[in-house]
Order: structure tokens, then sequence, then C-alpha cells
């Protein structure tokens, strides 16, 4: 995986997103064991190649284990919806940056909805270090005009 990361670097890559897709599936006990030293591993190779590539976590149900993948030594922590992005901001810290995490079923309200959600998460985010996202990927069937205004929303947006 590391040497994928850093193929992808050499080939022009900003940042990489690593995902866990079974981080969630293990106890804490088991992450700290069966996954987190091979993160770390992979972070920390690509790290001594390339230490200005920002690497960014995402683990999708990861509430329970936000401060275990803060440890990996990424540069960002993906939030996916199910975690307040106070809460997150809160027990990661300002150290560290975050995205995410606006729910994905909110592209089907209504674009005044999309625009508070929007609002509140940035503002739940603090003033830098955050990422605006989607807290996962976008649903089949979402309007692509509530796509779209999701976008132009974002880039209205100043820190």
């Amino acid at each position: 995986m590391a040497k994928y990361v850093q193929y992808q670097a050499e080939s022009g890559a900003q940042a990489v997103q690593i995902f866990d897709s079974w981080a969630t599936e293990l106890s804490p006990v088991d992450f700290e064991e069966f996954s987190l030293p091979y993160l770390k591993q992979i972070v920390d190779t690509v790290k001594q190649t390339h230490p200005n590539l920002p690497l960014i976590l995402y683990a999708s149900g990861s509430g329970g284990l936000l401060e275990r993948l803060a440890l990996t030594g990424v540069d960002v922590v993906s939030l996916d919806w199910t975690v307040d992005m106070a809460e997150g901001r809160r027990r990661l810290g300002q150290n560290i940056a975050v995205q995410g995490n606006v729910d994905p079923g909110v592209l089907f309200g209504s674009k005044e909805f999309i625009t508070d959600r929007i609002n509140d998460t940035v503002r739940k985010a603090g003033r830098g270090k955050h990422i605006l996202n989607l807290g996962h990927g976008i649903v089949v069937g979402t309007p692509e005009e509530n796509v779209a205004h999701f976008f132009e929303v974002a880039k209205g947006l100043r820190y």
C-alpha cells in the first residue's frame, strides 16, 4: 500500500486518502493490534519519501476510533456524518485537520437546507484545518443540481 501511495505522489497526486474499510469491524483493542500498526507503517513509509504529501484517513462509522485514527500520523482524519463535527473536532484537537462531514442524504433536501447544513458543519469545524466534504459518497439518485449547489456554497465560503 505504501508503494502505491508513493507511486501516486510521484505521478502528481497532491494529497492521498487512505480508506480503511474494515477498521470499524474491529473493537478498539483489536484495531490497535490488527490495523493501527499497519496504518502507521504506511504513513511512516510514505512520509520518509514524501514528507509534504498530505495523507487523509477515512474509516466509515469510525466514531468510536477517532482518537486512535489520529495515532496513525496522518495529516487529516475524515469524519463520516454519524459524528457531530464539533465533537469530532473536540476529540481530535486543533492540531490535526478534519474532513467532512455533511450527511449525503442532505443533498436530497432543499437548497436552503443544504446551505444550512454546510454552514453548520463549517461553524462546528472551527477556523482552519477543515476540508468541507460529504461524510461519505454521493447516493445514487441524488439530484445533480443539489450537488452543484453544494459546490457553489462551498466555493463561496471564506474562513
